[in-house]
């Protein structure tokens, strides 16, 4: 891992403030941004992965930024990466290529086949997941950063494989609201840590559905469903700040 910049943010926030340091991962250089601290804690800091859309880290980077504040101000750290194919990483021609006939689809107002999801997310989860676990390996192995490590956001099937096969993951929040494979509806069956799942009621572009088949796939014991009414960029204020105490209770524990 090597870092590329610093700066501080927020000085208000106890501690010094906010640290952010963008990094490079990896022999791809994955570009990924840490916040923690300012100061140096008394004690190691939970870990919080916030995971993004598909669209690009410099396009996402207010909301992410703005997430961080509130989880280093919460007492955590906070990471992203930039997701394969995105930014200015690499373009990945089977996905670009399966995005361009889901608009083609959608535009005709045909049904979305199982054939398209596949081929849009699962070279996403294949190559982003692994890298999630290099990501985890370099922070946790840091001056001051420690586990638990929570998961928060980011494409659903992405979050559903880190949850069943990194054990250093203690809980996430899952936001529902993308195209989900068949085979990750298997894979869900396997998660079994405490998860807090977001629902945007009447977000035009999700299967409502298939949100709820997935959530009831979970083989969490520990797992809730939270659907606010509005769409895709709707989620009120406060549905943030509970998934918030979710991570708090149980990083924290």
């Amino acid at each position: 891992m090597l870092f590329t910049s610093e700066k501080y943010l927020d000085a208000e926030i106890p501690g010094g403030g906010v640290l952010e340091r963008e990094f490079k991962l990896g022999e791809v250089q994955v570009p990924g941004i840490l916040w923690t601290r300012a100061s140096e804690p008394s004690t190691e800091a939970p870990l919080i992965l916030l995971g993004l859309p598909p669209l690009g880290l410099d396009k996402m980077y207010p909301r992410l930024a703005a997430r961080a504040r509130h989880v280093v101000a919460d007492g955590f750290a906070a990471a992203t990466i930039e997701l394969p194919g995105s930014g200015a990483r690499p373009r990945m021609p089977v996905v670009d290529e399966a995005r361009a006939e889901l608009r083609r689809v959608l535009a005709a107002g045909e049904p979305v086949g199982d054939d398209i999801v596949d081929r849009l997310v699962l070279p996403l989860v294949e190559q982003a997941v692994p890298e999630w676990q290099a990501t985890l390996d370099a922070l946790l192995a840091l001056p001051g950063l420690g586990g638990p490590v929570g998961y928060s956001g980011g494409v659903i099937s992405v979050g559903v494989r880190l949850a069943a096969v990194e054990p250093r993951v203690a809980a996430a929040v899952l936001f529902a609201g993308s195209l989900v494979p068949r085979a990750v509806f298997e894979e869900a069956r396997r998660v079994t840590i405490p998860l807090h799942v977001l629902l945007q009621w009447d977000d035009e572009g999700n299967d409502r559905q298939a949100s709820l088949d997935l959530f009831d796939a979970f083989g969490s014991e520990e797992k809730s469903l939270h659907a606010n009414m509005g769409g895709h960029t709707g989620v009120p204020e406060s549905a943030g700040e509970e998934a918030g105490r979710f991570l708090a209770r149980h990083l924290k524990s």
